[in-house]
């Protein structure tokens, strides 16, 4: 586990949390984006879609509040679980519902009080938090008097509809009657950091080992991970903490090959999440090395022009087999577009080299905002251009004016040019390799932008002796 490191800022105070509890298909997670006003969880018929918690913030009546939706609990407390999901389904719950200020059991009207109701309901009592019982489903006046089955539960009861948003006002006016008012304190910007990769790549088993504790269910059964979690984390204290938010997304398989449409609704989350990013951790399998999807994620990843690291998990299988180094050189012919990204090696099961992965995100961090100045960049353009000089094209030569900086994250260069047109794919890698060699950059994407510009090509700087190349 990386040193004073914890998962949630230490610098900021934190708002009330609101638990969403109970047993499956009940509305949890459509209760929990109604009061988001926008979708986080995924919205299914199919039963336990839902696993991991699922954090967010958002704000109610100016009150600020932390959301916490979970999964449907499906086993009782008395009993031993004969499936390894319901156990840690049921394990996240109760984590929700111990940082919980208040919480929200979610049930269903329409099939009345159940014994797994009662049993959410024990649980809540059990753990000493307050609650109020949302009556879901409680889609017309025609309905409320069905909520009124919940009042053995022993919380005060209040009809809803989270699909037609009907009685969510009052059951927040309940939710909210304690809270404090306080204003938050501003913290950093954090790091947007998406962890990504095929099924059972180990995505979970990492992010557990990198901010050191239990946060996410880990399971040999593909597809454990179906929503895109959240995770705020930071390493150090004071003034120089560094604020990062992770997200573990779901397993990506081809499209092709995907029939559910929860696991379609999974791919689309953990695309979108990579486009949003600062940083991806591509977590490759090291027993199978780089796949065909493994190649499909990373071209992703690189449209998507996000700072890349690529986590090679599952170490301690095959270390007796191969060195890194033997192991890298074996990646880097397997994908070459890649050479420019950080390779780490990690066993999330035994935890090493936890600490190189957080020095490492720190380091492409510091990359992708880098700033680079513009008369060694102009140089450095310079040099690569009289060293080697592009193709003819059409009796012509593409002709490169004067280059600026104008953004970060990523690295975006403008190249004002004689005719965009004649940059050639196999001219354009050489300039960013050049830049690379001079620059470093590591793990960072290059944006290059040629705009025509018609004037004389590179000059020297004054005072440097080489002589300007005549024009082709």
């Amino acid at each position: 586990m990386p040193e004073n490191t914890r998962t949630e800022p230490a610098t900021r105070t934190e708002p009330p949390v609101v638990a969403v509890v109970g047993r499956p298909n009940v509305g949890k997670s459509a209760l929990f984006n109604r009061l988001l006003r926008r979708r986080m969880a995924i919205v299914h018929e199919e039963c336990g879609v839902t696993r991991d918690r699922v954090i967010a913030r958002t704000t109610w009546n100016d009150l600020p509040i932390e959301l916490i939706d979970t999964g449907g609990i499906t086993e009782f407390g008395n009993e031993k679980s004969r499936r390894h999901l319901d156990s840690e389904t049921r394990r996240q719950s109760e984590a929700a519902i111990n940082d919980a200020s208040i919480v929200i059991l979610v049930t269903d009207a329409t099939a009345g009080l159940t014994s797994l109701d009662e049993e959410v309901a024990r649980l809540v009592h059990r753990k000493g938090r307050p609650a109020v019982v949302a009556a879901n489903k409680c889609d017309h006046p025609d309905r409320d008097w069905m909520a009124d089955a919940f009042g053995p539960l022993g919380f005060p009861v209040h009809g809803v509809s989270a699909l037609h948003s009907r009685g969510i006002d009052e059951l927040m006016t309940a939710v909210t009657a304690g809270f404090p008012r306080q204003e938050i304190s501003s913290s950093p910007e954090p790091l947007k950091i998406t962890i990504a990769g095929k099924p059972n790549a180990g995505k979970s088993s990492f992010l557990n080992r990198l901010i050191g504790q239990e946060r996410l269910i880990v399971s040999e059964i593909p597809g454990t991970t179906r929503d895109a979690i959240d995770i705020p984390f930071h390493a150090g204290e004071g003034s120089t903490a560094r604020h990062y938010l992770i997200t573990d997304t779901a397993g990506m398989r081809h499209m092709g090959k995907v029939e559910e449409a929860v696991e379609r609704f999974s791919i689309y989350r953990a695309e979108n999440s990579i486009r949003r990013s600062d940083i991806v951790l591509l977590i490759l399998d090291a027993s199978q090395g780089p796949t065909a999807q493994d190649k499909a994620i990373a071209k992703i990843i690189l449209e998507a022009n996000k700072g890349c690291i690529v986590i090679v998990n599952k170490w301690d299988l095959v270390r007796h087999m191969t060195s890194q180094k033997e192991y890298r050189s074996a990646l880097e012919y397997a994908v070459p577009f890649l050479r420019w990204v950080p390779f780490l090696f990690v066993s999330a099961k035994e935890g090493f080299s936890n600490r190189k992965c957080l020095d490492a995100i720190d380091r492409v961090a510091g990359n992708i905002q880098a700033k680079l100045p513009t008369a060694i960049l102009n140089r450095t353009l310079l040099d690569a251009y009289e060293k080697v000089q592009p193709p003819m094209l059409q009796g012509k030569r593409f002709k490169i004016y004067y280059a600026t900086q104008t953004d970060t994250k990523p690295v975006t260069i403008h190249l004002f040019v004689n005719d965009p047109e004649r940059l050639t794919q196999a001219y354009h890698d050489y300039l960013l390799n050049s830049m690379r060699r001079k620059f470093g950059l590591e793990g960072a994407p290059i944006q290059l932008v040629t705009k025509e510009r018609p004037r004389a090509p590179f000059k020297p700087s004054p005072g440097d002796s080489r002589r300007k190349r005549s024009s082709s």
